[in-house]
Formats: C-alpha cells, structure tokens, sequence
C-alpha cells in the first residue's frame, strides 16, 4: 500500500532536514512511502536542502507553493500524490515512530473517513514550555476534544489527518480563502455531509507552539479572525468557547467606555478584569500543581490571557471586516506568522 505523506513548509531551514529525516525513519511495516513538501518559495536556504535530500532519497518529491500558504501547498500535494491515503504531517511536530502505521490502520480498522491523534503539545525553552501546558489547559482549550490526550472516539475535528484519497473526491479540497482554519472548515464539511473523524491516542505526536507569548497572540488573532469566516461561509452558530472571548473584550471595552459617563463604571470595569485576573490565577495553580511543574506560575498568568484577547481579537477583527463591512478583499491575516 502507497502512503503519500504531505507537508507544507516556509522558511524551515532550521528544522526540515530533522522532520524529514524523522519521517524516514518511521515503523511502515511494508506500508510505501512518498513524501511530497510544498515549499511556499522559501528564501532562507529551505529548498536548498530539500533538494539535496530529495537526490538522496527519491521517495522526496518537491512541490512548488506559489501562493505561499498553508491550503494551496495541501491541495498542491494531494494533486500530486499517488497513494490510496494521505498523511498530513508538519514541520514543528515530533512523531511516535509507529506514528504513520497507526493512522493507517485506525483508518482502515474504523472504516471513517478522518483520523489522528490529540492535540499534545511540548516546548524546548521555559515559555515555549509555559505556552504547551497553557495549550493544554481546559481554560484555554474550551474543553475540545482534541486537547484531550486519552480520548478515544468520534470528534468534530482533529490534529492533522489522514485520509483516504477518495474523502477529497467526496468532500473537495481544502479551502484555499483561509489561510487559518482550512483544517477545522474541511472537518466541518466531512461531519455535516454524514462522515466520521476519529481520535486515537495511540497516534501520538508533540507540537512544539510558537515560542514567544507575542507570536502566539498573532497566531490566535489569525485563528479567531478566519473562525469567524468560516461560520459565515457554512452558517453554523459559533460554539460558546469560540463568543467568549471576543464577548469577554466586548465587555471590558463597553465597561472602560462607561466610566467617562457614569460613576458605577469604574466598579463594572474592575469586577470584570479582577475576576478574570482571579480566574487566571486559579487556572495557573492548577495546570501547575497539576502537571508538578510549580516554576511556570510565573508565566502561565501572561500566557492564558494572551491565548483568550488574541482569539477574542481576531473574532472581532474577523465580524467587523467579513460581516459588517463584507470586505472580498482581506488585507489583515493573510500571511503566515510562522
């Protein structure tokens, strides 16, 4: 059986020759391999070694990615490929080396029609380790599924995927309009047309987030900003854990507002922020007493909400530009910020 493994990539001169000699190294069990990396016009030394690797190895095979975003590079790959299922695997994520062999038999054993592993994340330096286990924290996630490290069973979305080649026949390409969140709105299509995704924690793989609490905020802006699109496009309510955020701002904005014009004002704007403040405090005790990592009470106060006002400000951005000003053209959040 051909797997063909598919990878977007930028500007990863310092971890694409690791990744991929990882993928080469993983326990097929007699599964073929090709792996096909959509380059989105690197210019930082990147294609260069691709290159060399792929004279090594011909099982590497180079796609160009014009547009230089993550979609077009998936959809470029899937074109190109030639195995009956299709892997998805990024660059900043540590695979089990029996990672490929249990997507493949999950997919094939449950007969659904998407499968992966839960979301686990892992850092080499101390905030890149804060932000992981804010990332996992239920007060971050809003309780989905795929944070969930030992779940088992059917989920509305999943970490990467594996597919057979036939689902994109069924269920179209990736939606190249965004730049974030083509993965979840490609989910969403599977679900509501009648398919089934499925998380098994035996598909196990650790994502290394961005390792600044600025990049990260950026990253969840984009987040938030395309969540907000890809409601509009399928017109689905938005889950409560997507409004919170963007109505929590809403709140502490009108609250601000409010003292210029009323004395209660100031006592509205405080509540509001010292509960929250008090919330956040709680939710860093526990990720810490919890996971026995007490040092990180110094920065998960400042990750947490970085996670919430980034997403909360790009749900916002995301309304007023898709919904209120029905901008076609999207000047904010089309490029990658890694």
């Amino acid at each position: 059986m051909l797997v063909s493994v598919i990878v977007p990539c930028r500007n990863e001169k310092y971890h694409i020759d690791k990744f991929i000699r990882s993928i080469l190294r993983q326990e097929t069990d007699g599964l073929d391999l090709e792996i096909l990396i959509a380059d989105g016009c690197s210019n930082d030394g990147t294609l260069e070694i691709l290159s060399k690797l792929s004279t090594e190895d011909p099982r590497i095979h180079i796609v160009t990615n014009t547009r230089k975003i993550t979609p077009s590079g998936l959809n470029l790959c899937i074109g190109k490929s030639k195995g009956d299922i299709i892997i998805r695997m990024d660059v900043h994520t540590i695979y089990a080396s029996d990672y490929i062999r249990n997507c493949v038999e999950t997919l094939i054993y449950r007969k659904v029609d998407n499968v992966g592993g839960p979301w686990r994340a892992s850092g080499n330096d101390f905030i890149q380790k804060g932000i992981a286990l804010a990332f996992q924290s239920p007060f971050s996630a809003g309780g989905a599924k795929s944070h969930l490290l030992d779940y088992e069973g059917k989920v509305d979305s999943v970490y990467l995927g594996c597919w057979h080649k036939s689902t994109f026949e069924v269920y179209g390409l990736f939606d190249e309009e965004l730049v974030r969140n083509q993965d979840d709105e490609h989910n969403l299509r599977i679900v509501r047309g009648g398919g089934t995704i499925w998380q098994n924690p035996a598909i196990q793989s650790w994502y290394y987030p961005r390792s600044s609490i600025s990049a990260m905020f950026r990253q969840y802006a984009q987040y938030g900003y395309w969540k907000v699109r890809v409601i509009q496009k399928h017109h689905v309510p938005a889950s409560i854990r997507h409004l919170i955020p963007a109505l929590f701002l809403i709140a502490l904005l009108l609250s601000g507002l409010s003292i210029l014009f009323h004395p209660l004002g100031i006592k509205v704007f405080a509540t509001l922020l010292g509960a929250y403040l008090i919330a956040v405090l709680i939710a860093s005790s526990i990720t810490c007493i919890r996971t026995k990592e007490l040092k990180y009470i110094l920065i998960l106060p400042l990750v947490f909400p970085a996670f919430h006002f980034g997403y909360g400000f790009g749900f916002l951005a995301g309304i007023f530009e898709f919904i209120i000003m029905r901008r076609k053209n999207r000047d904010r959040f089309n490029e990658l910020t890694r």
